[in-house]
Parts: structure tokens; sequence; C-alpha cells
């Protein structure tokens, strides 16, 4: 630095610079010790899914505990073709993508129009109609288990061939989807649905060939949503599905079955860590390939939140 800039009576050295970089160090240190908080767990199920019981008993209290067992390679695969083989896990699998799939298409039907609805008509007690909306939002879905159990149980009598329904029906409505719905439709330009109606169009093409086209951000957002409850769903399956006989297929989903599993005396903690990787694995797919749409669908929804 010049001598003659530290001798004039008003110049401050600059230490900007010194201070961005001591930030960017412990924004980078913070930033390593979380990501190793949430990527540790997962390495230690998807190391203990290739592993024997007695690799796994070994590794037990020491790092290898997040690392393959790099001496027996060849049976790294051996507890994903146990749980696949002996266990079906590949018929509970099957099932929620079934269960998903269904949920999915009813949901953005139902609630878009119910969403489609709220943002774009007007009619007498919207407004409180759009409040309790928003205050049903903050219910837990736990205090109204109960009385749904009674509800289904009363219409469907839950027998064999109706309780698949009684799965299906309840989680067809979300008010927390029809939110984001009503939120993203009060963003699409009043133009398209006036040059469509001048057309010709009632309000129901209006909907499916102007609204929905125009939407994709928000229907990629529900359906992810829509395909994690299902997929990640315990508690309500297992109160209105019936356990599987002998040689039939089992109606039960994925997240039921692991815990019936879980049970089983004989089963090893490699097979357990397997199954656990292979119900990942969808979820994973699939956000990965509609982050982008997600992002999309919460920036826009949340302008007029």
């Amino acid at each position: 630095m010049d001598n003659r800039l530290l001798e004039m009576p008003n110049f401050r050295p600059n230490k900007q610079p010194i201070k961005k970089t001591v930030k960017e160090i412990i924004y980078h240190i913070v930033g390593i010790v979380l990501s190793l908080l949430f990527i540790m767990p997962i390495m230690y199920m998807l190391a203990t899914s290739t592993k024997s019981e007695s690799a796994y008993a070994e590794s037990v209290g020491t790092l290898n505990m997040f690392l393959p067992d790099f001496a027996n390679l060849g049976v790294a695969f051996d507890n994903y073709t146990s749980v696949l083989v002996n266990y079906d896990i590949w018929k509970y699998a099957l099932n929620s993508f079934l269960y998903a799939g269904i949920v999915i298409v009813l949901n953005i039907l139902v609630n878009g129009l119910a969403g489609y609805v709220m943002a774009k008509l007007t009619f007498p007690g919207k407004r409180l109609l759009s409040f309790m909306i928003i205050f049903l939002i903050v219910v837990p879905v736990e205090t109204s288990i109960i009385p749904l159990y009674s509800i289904v149980k009363i219409m469907l009598g839950l027998k064999q061939e109706m309780s698949v329904v009684g799965v299906i029906l309840p989680a067809t409505i979300s008010i927390f989807n029809i939110f984001l719905f009503m939120q993203f439709f009060q963003n699409i330009p009043k133009e398209y649905e006036e040059a469509a109606r001048i057309d010709g169009a009632s309000t129901m093409d209006v909907f499916f060939k102007v609204i929905l086209p125009l939407s994709k951000p928000i229907l990629a957002t529900v359906a992810v949503f829509c395909f994690i409850g299902v997929w990640n769903d315990y508690l309500w399956p297992s109160m209105i599905l019936p356990a599987a006989d002998d040689g039939s297929w089992p109606l039960l989903p994925i997240q039921t079955a692991l815990m019936s599993i879980k049970s089983i005396e004989s089963i090893t903690t490699g097979e357990i860590m397997a199954s656990l990787v292979i119900t990942s694995i969808p979820i994973f797919v699939i956000y990965v390939c509609a982050q982008k749409y997600i992002v999309q669908g919460f920036g826009t929804s949340g302008l007029k939140m």
C-alpha cells in the first residue's frame, strides 16, 4: 500500500474484503456440517443394506458403519434380492404406485376444479368459504381420522372389495392442494378466459383447454405431493385395508408392508435397510425430475399469499 495514503488524516483501510471472506468461510463450514448431518444417515442406510449380519455387527461403533463391506462386494445385493423375492415387497410397491396414480388424477380434477371456482368465479359466501379453507389447512389430520373412519365404515362397509375405495377416496380431497390451485389460478390473466369465451367455450372448456395447459408447474407440484403422501401413508391404510390371506394378492401399500416386514424375527438389519432404500428411490427420482416445476409452482402460488 502506498505510504502517502496512510499519511492522509481521513484515510481508513478497507476491511470489507476481510469481513466478506470470514463470512464466506463460516457459511461454507456451516453448510458442510449441516450437509453431513443429513447425508450420514443415508450413507449408513446404503452401506448397511449391502452387508451381511456379521459384517454389520463388526462395523457397529466404527466409521465402517458408513462404508460398504469392500471385502465382500460380491454379495452386496443379496439383501435386495432377498427382500424382493422372499418378502414380495414388489407387490406392495406396485400397490402404492397404483394408489398414487389414481389419487393424483382425482386430486387434480377435484381440487383443481375447486381451486378454479374459488379463484375465478363469483358466488355468495365465497369469502366465508375462502376463510374456511385457510382455517382447515392448520387443522391436523389426526383430529379427523376417527370421524373419517366412522363415515367410511358406514358408507362402504370396509369389505374386501370396497376397502381400496376407502383408501383412495379420502386422499382425493386436499384442502392444501385447493389452496395451491386457487393461488396459482388467480395469477393467470383473465384475457385468456375472455378470448376462449368469445370463441364459444363453456366454463369446463375454459378449465380443461385453457387453464390446465397453463398450469404445468402447479400440476407437477400437486402430483409430487400426492405421490409422496400416498407412498408414505401408513396409519390410514393400516386401519382400512385387511391383511392378506395366504396365496392372495396383498392390498397393503409399501409403508404398511415395511412395518410388517420389520416384525419378522428372521429378518436381518441389512434386509431392513435394503427395503428402506427400495422405498426411497421412487421419491428421490420423482422429486429430482419435477424439482424445476415445484419451484415454479410455489413461486407463482405464493405471490398473493
